[in-house]
């Protein structure tokens, strides 16, 4: 973790998320797997209850999830099911990734009527795809899911959902948000998606995970976004301190989901994590994300995370700022 001095973002009142992911799923082992727990147990990113959202924003719970997962991860046939899905992937892309995972997960559960629809018109130009018709509460639903990982950018008087940018600054909480509630949306209810139909559909919501990462310890209030978020740090490089004490793990993109939990060997000391960091930001190189570890029964689990940044990257985030 970095010094007192560039102490990361930390919930005092209430658990965290790492706390409160180890406590309930710490006894599973299998990355996806545990990303899958992650995807539907964690925390919603944006405030259903917001009047902003209109009602258009989904929250999911499922009680039997625990026993579901257990079977899961315990039962070859199922687990194997799941690893062959995602070998399927034609990409990398995490929001790719957690995309499938819910898919499996909306296909086992028998909620799943159809998956990335593409709409296209009579030309065959396409308009949109849909990302999930589901069979829920006894009607059909269109639920579009995002799972997104933004840093607030706090130079502005007000802040805003466009303050929360992608690490790569191509985007922002806000625009994204614009996206799929005045287009993504309203796939299901344009002329050309009622072939795709088999009855109307009877709401139209977006599902939004992820986290989001603070420059301060104070955790502004952002109209919209829910108070539980799951939340870390960013830093500039030559701003990070690192706890010698501690261990870390710089995190592949497939592992941004969960918590992270690792063999102890793999992990790293303050000493090389500092060197791995120099040799990554020595040209001209992108975010990286830090997981900060404790040593638990060999492993290594995640108690904090932050993006350790290029020194620039506040600046460059300053000028990508749209004027209030």
């Amino acid at each position: 973790m970095p010094t007192p001095a560039n102490n990361p973002v930390v919930q005092t009142d209430l658990q965290t998320c790492q706390q409160q992911f180890h406590q309930r799923w710490n006894h599973l082992s299998d990355p996806h797997v545990r990303a899958l727990a992650w995807l539907l147990d964690a925390p919603d990113l944006l405030d259903p209850l917001a009047a902003q959202w209109q009602g258009k924003v989904a929250s999911y719970a499922d009680a039997d999830l625990a026993a579901w997962l257990a079977e899961l991860e315990q039962t070859p046939e199922k687990l194997q099911a799941l690893h062959r899905h995602i070998d399927s992937l034609p990409s990398t892309r995490l929001g790719l990734y957690a995309e499938k995972l819910l898919a499996f997960y909306f296909e086992q559960r028998r909620m799943l009527v159809a998956h990335s629809v593409q709409v296209r018109t009579s030309k065959n130009q396409t308009i949109g795809e849909m990302d999930f018709l589901l069979r829920l509460n006894g009607g059909l639903v269109h639920w579009e899911f995002a799972t997104k990982f933004y840093l607030l950018e706090t130079s502005g008087d007000v802040l805003r959902l466009d303050d929360f940018l992608g690490r790569d600054l191509a985007d922002s909480l806000g625009s994204k948000m614009r996206k799929i509630l005045q287009r993504q949306l309203l796939l299901s209810q344009h002329p050309a998606s009622q072939a795709h139909l088999s009855e109307p559909v009877t709401s139209a919501q977006a599902l939004v995970k992820g986290w989001l990462f603070y420059p301060d310890e104070q955790l502004p209030a952002v109209p919209g976004v829910s108070a539980d978020a799951c939340q870390g740090y960013w830093r500039s490089f030559s701003g990070l301190g690192l706890e010698q004490s501690a261990r870390y793990q710089i995190l592949p993109r497939q592992r941004w989901l969960a918590p992270a939990k690792i063999a102890l060997e793999h992990a790293l000391s303050a000493a090389d994590g500092q060197l791995v960091l120099a040799q990554h930001f020595a040209g001209d190189a992108a975010p990286v994300l830090l997981a900060t570890l404790r040593a638990e029964g060999g492993y290594g689990l995640e108690t904090g995370r932050g993006f350790v940044v290029p020194d620039n990257w506040a600046e460059r985030a300053a000028a990508q700022r749209k004027p209030d």
